[in-house]
């Protein structure tokens, strides 16, 4: 779906924790999976806000990290909450396409959601290019090293009201089981995988909507722009609840390379 992109809504990360359908014991999971044994250097692909990566570092105070992320404003937001927690000492936060980072290999690697930065552009509307993602993505974890990998999946055979609001083709996605075949195809062991649940997605678009409810509480229902905003907050419900809902999902694999 497109927006106005002039239109300046309150960021996401005010209403989000997380810019994926992940809930805290989840997360809690792969970070676990990820500190232990301590890494020496956590690499982030496709960051974002940052927050999976500065909670690794937390959990393994030996550690230095690496964000990777091509929206400047998420990494501003990164190194600010670096700063506040008190890591800004062992975590780099870097804006940038994710091309330009893979010359510098880590034992413990994120990627969530960041495929895209190894397939064609997102704009041209084309099948997700998982291949070529866990390709580079196998240079950039160190022998023996591990893979935190997120990405979305068709979780149901996908009809036309769930892929009108996306790429709208019914390729744009693999199932989980063939994103498995290849994970192995690219030499990953895979030591544990789930999906992201109903209940997990269905906050993650509470979150992403509320940034509309936000911007309409805070200006008078004449501005200029309030019917825009009505009509995108809406436009995303009904994308989610009456198309994709259940039929777009996100696995998450832990990966051992």
């Amino acid at each position: 779906m497109t927006y106005d992109t002039a239109l300046e809504l309150p960021p996401l990360y005010e209403s989000l924790t997380w810019l994926t359908p992940l809930s805290e014991e989840r997360a809690a999971h792969l970070v676990a999976f990820l500190s232990d044994p301590a890494p020496a250097e956590v690499l982030d692909m496709g960051c974002g806000w940052g927050e999976l990566l500065l909670r690794v570092l937390t959990s393994a105070p030996q550690a230095r990290g690496r964000g990777v992320d091509s929206a400047s404003a998420s990494i501003d937001r990164a190194r600010q909450q670096a700063l506040t927690r008190g890591l800004l000492n062992r975590a780099t936060f870097d804006s940038m396409p994710g091309m330009e980072a893979q010359d510098r290999p880590a034992d413990a690697v994120i990627c969530i959601g960041a495929s895209q930065i190894w397939g064609p552009p997102v704009e041209d509307a084309q099948p997700l290019d998982y291949a070529a993602a866990l390709r580079a993505l196998r240079a950039l974890v160190l022998p023996g090293g591990r893979l935190v990998y997120g990405e979305a999946i068709w979780s149901a055979t996908p009809h036309p009201a769930a892929t009108a609001p996306l790429a709208g083709r019914d390729d744009e996605y693999l199932t989980a089981d063939a994103l498995r075949e290849q994970i192995r195809a690219a030499g990953f062991e895979v030591v544990h995988e789930d999906n992201a649940s109903v209940q997990e997605w269905d906050v993650f678009e509470a979150g992403y909507r509320d940034r509309f409810t936000r911007w309409l509480e805070v200006h008078d229902a004449y501005h200029p722009a309030a019917g825009q905003v009505r009509r995108q907050y809406e436009e995303q419900r009904a994308a989610y609840e009456e198309g994709y809902r259940g039929v777009l999902g996100m696995a998450y694999f832990c990966l051992r390379g």
